[in-house]
């Protein structure tokens, strides 16, 4: 999560400001070289954010509550207390709006692969030797040692003065060992070599696992590496198709199911199948398939 967008001034190696006036409310963070190492993020809710890793991974700890997690691979929600461990690619982390109004804390670590590799330089042979890898990036499910961590952060998020290069890359290496020793991380290997591989993104896998994500066409362009007009050149040729239309009779087709066999208000049914609007849900289906979705429901449900 790349926040410098949002300038902010630098005393010794910790950054903070005060964001009313944006979604990031409160943002400290501690430098390396140059470089955002590890930041503590207050955002107030409903929140979407872009996050995109080209050159480095990601680990992501959420205090209170997590957000929907998309990306090429992975469609999941994440919950309080855990992490997400993100490899190089674009992302969109979801706050999702019954979450209106609240401020939630993130703490976030950059994993820069030139950072690890001086970081451990004797073992570097040793971390990148393959150990099998894992298709999507990774949540990583509370844990004590995880979260005594993140309240040693904290303390030092509280006491910057106390913070230099040599502290950063012990709380660095602090991590990775509390990762390798978790559950949902088997090794150092693993770890290094899911974070940093490059991966051939299918557009079909994209569209297949985010066809009911609240996902504009150029953030599913984004997630399959192609620049907007790439990325309908490349659909039409997959279904033979312009993505508005399949995807809306997608979204549609699944509309008419949960209408026919479920209990389900019109309201969820919509954002079930990714509309964020009930009210345009209601007109596009009515225009499209030629009945409301509430006569739709009496003449066909089960």
């Amino acid at each position: 999560m790349d926040f410098d967008a949002y300038p902010a001034a630098v005393y010794h190696k910790c950054i903070s400001r005060n964001y009313k006036k944006t979604m990031v409310v409160d943002r400290i963070a501690f430098e390396y070289q140059n470089r955002v190492l590890i930041e503590k993020i207050k955002v107030s809710t409903p929140f979407k954010y872009e996050a995109i890793f080209q050159n480095r991974g990601c680990f992501i700890y959420f205090k209170e509550k997590g957000p929907k997690l998309l990306s090429a691979d992975t469609n999941t929600q994440v919950a309080g207390r855990e992490a997400v461990l993100l490899k190089c690619g674009s992302h969109f982390l979801d706050l999702l709006k019954q979450t209106d109004g609240e401020e939630i804390e993130v703490i976030v670590v950059h994993l820069y692969p030139e950072f690890l590799k001086e970081l451990y330089i004797k073992e570097l042979p040793a971390l990148l030797e393959k150990r099998g890898t894992s298709k999507q990036s990774q949540v990583v499910a509370s844990t004590d040692v995880i979260s005594k961590f993140i309240d040693s952060l904290d303390f030092y998020f509280q006491n910057p003065m106390l913070v230099n290069d040599d502290l950063l890359e012990l709380k660095i290496k602090e991590l990775i060992l509390l990762l390798v020793q978790s559950k949902n991380i088997g090794s150092i290997q693993e770890l290094v070599t899911d974070l940093y591989s490059t991966r051939a993104i299918q557009l079909k896998e994209v569209i297949k696992l985010h066809l009911f994500s609240d996902l504009k066409m150029e953030q599913l362009a984004k997630l399959c590496n192609l620049s907007l007009s790439s990325f309908k050149r490349e659909f039409k040729k997959e279904f033979n198709d312009s993505p508005a239309s399949y995807i809306i009779g997608k979204r549609l087709e699944k509309a008419k199911e949960l209408l026919r066999i479920t209990d389900l208000s019109i309201s969820e049914i919509a954002y079930e199948t990714g509309f964020q609007d009930p009210l345009y849900f209601t007109r596009l289906f009515k225009n499209k398939i030629g009945a409301a979705p509430s006569a739709y429901r009496k003449e066909n449900s089960l």
